[in-house]
């Protein structure tokens, strides 16, 4: 059992990967992402990580065989059974992982939940609640936790220097774009906090988490203004 210093206030870093599905909203059809891997770290407010957890939705890598085949990394299927067999990630369905995730948010009293571009994050969450409750549960985690994003928070006191533009410049890192901007994906970002401008994404949950805590920690030890809400608040 942890001992949880309740001075401090912690929360969840998340990541995703998902598998894709259509589903007809007000007539439209529109891309519906559903997570099969959930990967999470109970961190506090200075980028201290207490936890980590992954887990393979079986609701969706299991049962759903042929929405798995639509996922933009299927071709790692293969990988995450033999770290299931090895106990490095959990296979679970959506009441368990939620379950566990709820009490962690109880055990710490979690006040928030970071991600990388965290809209994608926060629907995809929503969404395989209400896909395995049939809407009965619209939201994955409780009322008043508040959405973090460190790509808002990297916008603010990274992307804008000009030490960054030049790291990304002088690698190519640059948004195709009429008039080229900056890369801000969490890999891009990671590559210039360590100066490995090599470095590969692995794109499985929780291993993305741990390099989006070194994102959040660093923007933190800038000690600058900035906004690190998903949805601020209306005024």
């Amino acid at each position: 059992m942890n001992k949880i210093d309740h001075r401090h206030i912690y929360g969840i870093m998340l990541d995703t990967e998902t598998a894709n599905t259509i589903q007809e909203e007000k007539g439209i059809d529109t891309r519906f992402v559903l997570p099969y891997d959930i990967g999470f770290a109970i961190i506090d407010t200075y980028g201290r990580v207490y936890e980590t957890h992954s887990f393979v939705n079986s609701d969706i890598f299991s049962r759903e065989k042929e929405l798995m085949k639509s996922a933009y990394y299927a071709k790692k299927i293969a990988q995450y059974e033999v770290e299931i067999l090895l106990g490095k990630r959990k296979l679970a369905n959506t009441y368990t992982i939620r379950q566990f995730i709820l009490s962690k948010i109880k055990e710490y009293n979690i006040k928030f939940v970071c991600a990388h571009n965290a809209r994608f994050d926060y629907t995809s969450m929503n969404n395989i609640i209400r896909w395995e409750t049939k809407s009965k549960i619209r939201y994955f985690f409780p009322y008043g936790i508040e959405w973090w994003d460190t790509l808002r928070m990297a916008r603010e006191v990274v992307a804008k220097t000009p030490t960054y533009r030049a790291f990304c410049e002088k690698h190519g890192f640059m948004t195709k774009h009429k008039t080229p901007q900056v890369q801000v994906t969490a890999e891009v970002l990671y590559r210039y906090i360590t100066n490995n401008p090599t470095f590969k994404e692995e794109h499985t949950g929780l291993e993305d988490v741990l390099i989006e805590v070194e994102i959040f920690k660093y923007c933190r030890r800038k000690h600058q203004k900035m906004e690190k809400r998903l949805y601020p608040p209306r005024v």
